[in-house]
């Protein structure tokens, strides 16, 4: 099956490869379930849990993609950010397409960065900028108060451009200071609840099956392998 994941972002990349790869491992080991879909003009998708896939993925990112242009993330929500990258790269590729919009809500702040969460320390900023700018703004936040969500929205294209949506999250708190080296974005500083240790702490192990990303990735890919099977048969690939 060929898939476009329409992002230059290899960070972004490398989570939802490994999604793919862990529920490859369980289509090996026979643990399947069942789940439902909604279209993105009724909503966003209530999948729950995995099922299994094959290991047949044909990967692609917008670096296999000559000519696919540049996306303005612009919207006001996640999904609209979202859906304007997933149209951009099908109009060009043709072929069942994945795009994701994520970002950090932090409750002392209103809910901010929000959307504007890779940009909210200004353009160009390095993850350390948008770091130090978070735990700038929260010096004076008790840990009570530093409650906070990653988000992560994914809209799938398929070729006969059917739009479908899913969302995942991840709620935690904000560290007091920068910890770890693994991860990207805000991860040094992000505890996912139920942790003591932050994303950039636990790695990948962890993060690719807790996180926003992980969650979404999960319903994706269960939401795939049930079209898959509506076909009635294997030989009926998805192309």
């Amino acid at each position: 099956m060929k898939l476009l994941l329409a992002t230059r972002n290899q960070n972004k990349v490398t989570e939802m490869q490994h999604a793919l790869e862990g529920t490859s491992r369980q289509a090996e080991d026979g643990d399947c379930t069942a789940t439902n879909r909604m279209s993105c003009s009724e909503g966003l998708s209530p999948f729950s849990r995995p099922t299994c896939v094959s290991s047949d993925w044909q990967v692609m990112t917008l670096a296999d993609l000559p000519g696919a242009p540049d996306v303005e993330e612009d919207g006001t929500t996640f999904q609209e950010n979202a859906l304007k990258k997933a149209r951009s790269a099908a109009r060009v590729a043709g072929l069942w397409t994945l795009a994701e919009d994520s970002g950090l809500e932090i409750d002392a702040l209103g809910g901010e960065p929000g959307v504007r969460s890779a940009r909210y320390a200004g353009e160009g900023a390095s993850y350390a900028d948008l770091v130090r700018k978070v735990l700038g703004l929260l010096v004076a936040v008790p840990e009570e108060r530093r409650t906070a969500r990653f988000r992560c929205v994914m809209c799938l294209i398929d070729p006969a451009g059917k739009e479908t949506c899913f969302e995942g999250r991840c709620e935690g708190r904000i560290a007091q200071d920068a910890r770890g080296s693994a991860g990207f974005g805000y991860d040094p500083v992000f505890i996912p609840e139920g942790y003591t240790q932050t994303f950039a702490e636990l790695g990948l192990s962890v993060k690719g099956r807790i996180s926003h990303r992980a969650r979404a990735m999960e319903q994706v890919i269960a939401f795939l392998h049930q079209t898959r099977g509506s076909k009635g048969s294997r030989d009926q690939e998805i192309e």
